[in-house]
């Protein structure tokens, strides 16, 4: 999730080369030294979502999680505390999204993990650099990708395919639990996009229209053919001008634009005031990497995140979520435990 800012907004340009959009990047930076004996593993993760996938594949083996960035925390610029330096240390395999995104806390990692940790960032490992997406938060000339990944649901399962392998292979003991809680995992995603596509059909196509706080749903836009207008947040963090939110209006107007997203805990007065001169309606709800629910709750999980935002955005810009919520969630696992800040 992001803090609260007000930002200069453009259109969305969104430039990648042609691909499956699960297709395999460089794995190496995920490789295994060897498997772990006689105790459990210890793995550290980062965002929210990120954690949600490792506990559900991990399931009941009696691995122990923890997670480094809290939830409702930017993870575009969190910094981790000198005292996770200690978490890092003992941790067998960190898991952790890759594409610029948590740079502070790889450094982290690379000071401080045993020689024998594997450092595995999930996003670079599935999507070759030559299908990474730019957009007005993500410029390329800023060298950052777009990171969300995770916010497209064939990403996401091949998120869950790395992480069961890469704990076979650190603990060979456990593989036929990891394995089992994959195809249940898999089985939840595979769900959830039929259903999203069934959604995405109640609503035309001129009407798919994404205009949200932050560029979060680009690999998204792709996968179930919607467009994303731009979003409130750019590279820079300087506020934007009384002609920059004029010329936002204007074009909110020219394509017509529904409905205007911001954040459930961070919402945005530029997009309020947009709404409000445009008649667009004005959805501060939507979540990044803040789980919806309590620990332990099935809603508190990726797939509870993605269906929240999902079943949000289809039914503010007219379409019919039913398919999405009459999902049966899978539950949790086990809870995740966040790192004390």
């Amino acid at each position: 999730m992001l803090r609260k800012s007000l930002m200069l907004f453009g259109l969305l340009f969104v430039t990648a080369c042609g691909g499956d959009e699960a297709s395999q990047g460089s794995a190496e930076n995920c490789a295994v030294a060897g498997p772990v004996e006689g105790r459990a593993l210890r793995i550290v993760t980062t965002v929210a979502p990120i954690t949600s996938l490792v506990a559900q594949v991990v399931g009941d083996s009696g691995a122990e999680i923890v997670g480094l960035v809290p939830e409702g925390t930017n993870s575009h610029t969190f910094e981790p505390p000198p005292s996770a330096a200690e978490v890092l240390e003992s941790a067998d395999v960190v898991f952790m999204n890759g594409l610029v995104l948590e740079e502070p806390t790889k450094d982290l990692a690379a000071a401080n993990a045993s020689s024998t940790a594997t450092i595995c960032e999930l996003g670079t490992a599935i999507l070759p650099e030559s299908e990474w997406l730019y957009d007005f938060s993500f410029p390329k000339e800023g060298g950052k990708p777009n990171p969300h990944l995770w916010t497209n649901p064939p990403m996401a399962k091949s998120y869950a395919e790395i992480i069961r392998d890469v704990l076979t292979k650190i603990d060979p003991v456990n593989a036929s639990t990891y394995a089992a809680n994959f195809d249940l995992l898999a089985d939840a995603i595979d769900r959830l996009d039929d259903a999203m596509r069934q959604a995405t059909e109640t609503i035309s196509a001129e009407r798919r229209l994404l205009l949200t706080y932050h560029d979060a749903y680009a690999y998204f836009a792709k996968h179930y053919d919607w467009t994303v207008v731009g979003a409130i947040q750019p590279s820079s963090f300087d506020e934007p001008t009384p002609k920059d939110i004029a010329e936002l209006i204007e074009q909110v107007r020219v394509r017509n634009v529904p409905a205007v997203f911001g954040s459930e805990v961070f919402p945005s007065s530029v997009l309020e005031q947009i709404g409000k001169e445009t008649g667009a309606r004005y959805i501060d709800v939507l979540r990044d990497d803040d789980l919806p629910g309590a620990p332990g709750e099935p809603a508190h999980s990726w797939q509870g995140l993605m269906r929240f935002n999902f079943v949000t955005m289809v039914e503010a810009l007219g379409g019919k979520a039913d398919a999405l919520k009459s999902l049966d969630l899978v539950p949790a696992v086990r809870d995740t435990a966040f790192y004390p800040q």
